[in-house]
Order: structure tokens, then C-alpha cells, then sequence
């Protein structure tokens, strides 16, 4: 196994370029399990930590720039505000140790159906883009057309996440995953809401729940004609067990060792439900402050 380190991001498109199919790694959180039982052997490592762009984030009003390797403890502290959903989500992730060290194009990169980071980022919005690059140049890639399969994802073999570009939040978001435990643990299933007052949208994401990150887009169309958006009135019961209903239906869940895809479906109906419940409680807030 041949190890690479280089020390600008230049160096390391060259060496990408050179050793397509190399393994990146910064944090490392999910490579190291693997490499120790044995569940991986890589022609070759490449080691992303001395790239200090990688670690950086930046934002022009409207978006961020997010690097890939900005760990998620700093989303926490820095991002809460434009990120909150991201934000949300990060906080469940393993124990502080991980926090630390992992990172949201750590997740990309691991394209696993359980990765914390996946359903807020489907949630934030289509605009939301992956930064692949290359020694052949740059390919903003919409997060709904990463995803191809368990652990499978659009780059190609001489590619490397950048950074995540990601629209600023204009309404609430949540996010929320069961766990067969508290902390430290692999989400059974996990979704992610965000109102977008703006256009007048809903997005969401559903995570443990199919083969790969998913939106529930039926869901998302049917909340958004049904929610009063000029009053803030309380959505009808109907209207959200419906809504429920809809984000089950987008699932395609397994039977595994975590749970069975009939708790998944249930678990996701319940998640719906509650995240819409906070969700439109932060909205009201915010429609009262600007009356």
C-alpha cells in the first residue's frame, strides 16, 4: 500500500491524477475502522491533512462555501445559524473525539445510507452542490445526482471533494435519527425537514431508510400547498398525518441487525410528524417578529 501526502491542494489533484482510485483521508473516522478489520486494501492512501483550504469555510450571504474537511464540531459552533439543519445533524454524530476529526466530505466521500450528514444536506435545498475536483478542471455536482447505490458515489476515480456549496437557510430546519441508543451510535433511520419561506417550498431528506440518501419529493409537494404560509395557522392533523404517510411511502428500507423496514417506515411517519411540529413552532416565531 503506497502512502501519499501532499502539502497543497495541487499536489494533491497531481497525485490523484497519478494514482486514480487512491483512498483520500482527513479525519479518517470511517477509513481506519474499515482498514483495521481488514474490510478495505487500498492500492494507495492519499493524506489530505496538511491541505489547509480543505478546513476552511466561507460564505457570500447566500451561501457557504463549506471545505470538506471542516470538522463537525466547528459546524456546531460556527455554522448553527445559516446551517442550522447541518448543524442539527452534526451534533449526533459519534462522540466528541469524532466530532472533532470527522467531516461532511468525509461523509460524501463514505456515500453510506446512515451517514448523518446526507438528509440535511437533501433537505437545505437542490442547490446544494458537491465540488469535485480535478487536475481536469471543476464539476459542481447537485447532491441529488451523488448518490448512486450503497457506499456508491458519482466522482470519478481522479476526483476530490473540495468543498459542499450550500444555500443559507431562510426558514427553520430540523433534524432528528433513532438510535438504538443515545449516542455513539448508527442511525436506524434518520430525516431531516427545512421550510424554505421564501419560494414556498419544503425539503427533506431520509437517511438508513433505502440504498442511498433519499428526498421524499411527494411529501415535500403535498406539505407545501397544505401549510398556511401567510398566517402561520397550525397545520391541520389530517394534513400532517398525511404528510407522515407520504415520508414512509419514500422509503425502501431492509430488515438488518438495527432494525426491520416496518420499524423504519413507522420511525420515519413518527420523525415527520414531530420535526414539522418544531419546525413550524420556530416559523410562527419568526412571522411574529416581523409583524
Amino acid at each position: 500500500m503506497e502512502f501519499l501526502r501532499p502539502a497543497t491542494w495541487d499536489e494533491a489533484l497531481v497525485a490523484m491524477a497519478e494514482h486514480p482510485g487512491a483512498l483520500p483521508v482527513s479525519g479518517g473516522t470511517d477509513v481506519m475502522v474499515e482498514l483495521n478489520f481488514d474490510l478495505r486494501r487500498p492500492s494507495a492512501i492519499l493524506d489530505l491533512n496538511r491541505v489547509g483550504e480543505l478546513t476552511e469555510w466561507s460564505t457570500d450571504g447566500s451561501s457557504v462555501r463549506l471545505g470538506a474537511a471542516v470538522p463537525y464540531a466547528r459546524i456546531i459552533d460556527e455554522l448553527s445559524v445559516p446551517l442550522p439543519g447541518l448543524a442539527l445533524a452534526a451534533r449526533t454524530v459519534g462522540s466528541p473525539q469524532i466530532r472533532n476529526r470527522g467531516s461532511v466530505g468525509g461523509n460524501l466521500g463514505a456515500a453510506s445510507p446512515a451517514g448523518d450528514a446526507h438528509p440535511a444536506l437533501l433537505a437545505a435545498g437542490r442547490g446544494v452542490r458537491v465540488e469535485a475536483h480535478s487536475v481536469r478542471g471543476v464539476r459542481l455536482i447537485p447532491i441529488d445526482e451523488f448518490y448512486l447505490g450503497v457506499k456508491r458515489h458519482c466522482l470519478a476515480p481522479d476526483e476530490l471533494i473540495r468543498a459542499v456549496r450550500i444555500p443559507v437557510a431562510d426558514g427553520p430546519q430540523q433534524f432528528s435519527k433513532v438510535g438504538t441508543r443515545n449516542a455513539m451510535v448508527i442511525a436506524v433511520c434518520a430525516f431531516a425537514l427545512a421550510l424554505h419561506p421564501a419560494d414556498r417550498t419544503v425539503g427533506t431528506g431520509l437517511g438508513s431508510a433505502a440504498p442511498t440518501p433519499r428526498r421524499a419529493a411527494r411529501a415535500e409537494a403535498y406539505l407545501a400547498d397544505a401549510l398556511a404560509w401567510e398566517s402561520g395557522d397550525p397545520p391541520d392533523p389530517e394534513a400532517v398525518r398525511r404528510f407522515g404517510e407520504l415520508v414512509a411511502a419514500a422509503a425502501d428500507p431492509i430488515d438488518d441487525v438495527r432494525g426491520t423496514a416496518a420499524y423504519r417506515r413507522h420511525a420515519l411517519a413518527v420523525l415527520a410528524r414531530r420535526t414539522l411540529a418544531w419546525c413550524w413552532s420556530d416559523y410562527r416565531e419568526q412571522l411574529g417578529r416581523t409583524a
